[in-house]
């Protein structure tokens, strides 16, 4: 019988807490580690959490106080730089036994590979070459991985989280016959992929609780709810996904933007955090230069610091924090689309100056580039008051400190302003991600 099952998905287990013990010549499923950084206090988060250490009840993105005071345990600090490393050289293992065209990176630690092309080529079922990637994988860079493996593309993600990671060997598989057979009256909704909290309660308003129900439901209140994502949910609750590797190759977003986010290490004033505003969006110019791109409109957005009262509401009404927590934004449009440091930062000033309140604490903040287009893109509106060849030697200007901090470091030009005692752009230039890049 011919083998439908051609879509695997592969996870590498507790990523980062692999490649430290991978690192210490140390067995990533039996030590006992956490990522999480020392130097800060004990409610950051582990960023990954061991096998082993699971095992033993810690869960994963735990805060590092909720760890169990007698279970003991190594700590490594982030080294996100080196995660990236292993992540290409583990690419570089997938591409031994199958093309780009048929690998879709989803995440540092997950990718989705179709391998039904291949079948034939190589003389192995789906999960024969499924099992002879992971051991390769193993073989090569010693981090073990988890897999999943569906008719689709879904219900192979869905084998990995749900099946496999219930299975002795780690590995799952699901067509639409088995998803309905083995996974219809599964419970939470939320263990599936795309649903979750938000839209588990509003299906449970409706009276549903699993994927079963959701199936053979009246669809016309699903689409009254949730409007065109209920084709989705519909779609799946089938075990069903139209979306081929070629659609994902072939997707190109109809707009682009640049972001920058963090959360503060205490709450910040407003004159504390109108400086970090305008370093984050200075650095957001000089990759806007180095892409050679230009920005249409600058969106500044921040979250104020709770006070104890709206702590205990949240924690109520289980909302996400992002649906829940007390902010502000608001966007600023050039006159025609820039690179310029200048207007972006003074853009990033004036939406900060009128919207941000001064009475408040911040604690979270985020800049957003909107309308990124090429420098060259045809059909734009310029701006015919700009002083063009001011312009010119401001972008020459940012190139210039551009190859100097790449030669040299992200350190080894700074402003004035970034070594005010509240700025934040020197600790972060040795961040990725937000975390410890694990570089000096």
């Amino acid at each position: 019988m011919r083998d439908n099952k051609r879509f695997l998905c592969i996870d590498l287990k507790s990523f980062y807490a692999s490649v430290e013990c991978v690192d210490r010549g140390l067995d990533p499923l039996t030590t006992d580690l956490v990522v999480a950084d020392p130097t800060r206090t004990e409610k950051t988060i582990c960023l990954a959490v061991s096998p082993s250490l699971k095992a033993k009840g810690v869960r994963n993105r735990c805060r590092v106080f909720e760890i169990p005071a007698n279970l003991r345990y190594r700590m490594a600090s982030p080294r996100m730089a080196r995660y990236i490393e292993k992540s290409a050289e583990i690419y570089g293992v997938y591409l031994r036994w199958v093309s780009k065209e048929d690998i879709h990176v989803y995440s540092i630690d997950e990718a989705f590979i179709d391998v039904g092309p291949y079948l034939r080529l190589y003389g192995m079922g789906g999960r024969e070459l499924g099992e002879a990637i992971r051991a390769d994988v193993v073989a090569k860079t010693g981090i073990p991985a988890t897999c999943g493996l569906g008719s689709n593309l879904y219900l192979a993600k869905i084998a990995l989280d749900i099946t496999a990671k219930r299975s002795p060997d780690f590995f799952g598989e699901l067509d639409e016959h088995s998803y309905r057979e083995t996974l219809w009256n599964h419970r939470p909704l939320t263990d599936f992929w795309r649903v979750g909290p938000g839209i588990a309660r509003r299906l449970s308003g409706m009276g549903i609780e699993t994927m079963g129900q959701l199936a053979l439901a009246p669809t016309e209140p699903i689409f009254k709810e949730f409007g065109v994502d209920a084709e989705i949910l519909l779609d799946h609750a089938w075990g069903l996904e139209p979306v081929q590797m070629r659609n994902i190759k072939a997707y190109r977003p109809q707009t682009h933007c640049l972001a920058t986010a963090q959360v503060l290490s205490r709450d910040y004033s407003f004159e504390e955090a109108r400086v970090v505003s305008c370093e984050m969006a200075d650095a957001l110019a000089l990759q806007l230069v180095e892409k050679g791109k230009s920005a249409g409109s600058v969106v500044v957005w921040v979250g104020y610091g709770l006070t104890s009262d709206e702590r205990e509401a949240m924690r109520a009404s289980g909302e996400v924090w992002w649906r829940g927590w007390p902010s502000d934004a608001g966007s600023y449009r050039f006159v025609a689309p820039t690179s310029s440091r200048k207007e972006i930062v003074d853009g990033a000033k004036r939406v900060f100056d009128e919207r941000v309140s001064r009475e408040r604490p911040v604690h979270r903040l985020s800049v957003t580039l909107d309308g990124v287009i090429e420098d060259n893109a045809a059909g734009v509106q310029l701006d015919l008051f700009a002083d063009v060849e001011a312009l010119e030697r401001e972008r020459r200007r940012q190139l210039a400190v551009s190859a100097v901090k790449e030669k040299f470091g992200k350190n080894s030009l700074l402003r004035a302003t970034d070594l005010l005692p509240e700025a934040t752009a020197r600790e972060r230039n040795l961040q990725i991600g937000g975390h410890r890049s694990g570089e000096s």
